[in-house]
């Protein structure tokens, strides 16, 4: 899986998510955010965007939280999983999608300044 690295050095990933398993994939740019826990978080406009559904409980209570039920592809496989809607800009990419990963970055000099880059 291949990210970009932007002008204001964050380094972004490609998810590609979606409401329902059959559904074609949406595709947003995660910010890696290694101090964040959990496994991706996105901005409350996503959510309506991509149609998801408030995440309910095994016991039926729906979820304090908002969480949503999104599909993931990640890393060749499938996934139904929750994720949490935020009040930031950018989607944010946590430590629990990156558990068992290993993830390079590489910055590229342009005329002695940090430019874009790959990861």
């Amino acid at each position: 899986m291949n990210g970009c690295i932007d002008d204001s050095l964050r380094a972004l990933l490609p998810i590609p998510i979606s409401a329902l398993l059959n559904e074609n994939r949406s595709e947003i740019l995660a910010w890696i955010d290694t101090a964040f826990k959990g496994g991706l978080a996105i901005p409350r406009n996503l959510v309506a965007d991509l149609g998801l559904v408030e995440a309910i409980l095994a016991d039926g209570k729906s979820v304090e939280l908002p969480l949503f039920r999104c599909i993931v592809d990640w890393f060749g496989k499938t996934y139904e999983t929750e994720i949490a809607a935020s009040e930031g800009k950018f989607a944010l990419l946590g430590t629990l999608l990156l558990a068992d990963r290993d993830l390079q970055r590489e910055l590229l000099r342009v005329h002695g300044a940090m430019g874009g880059g790959s990861i």
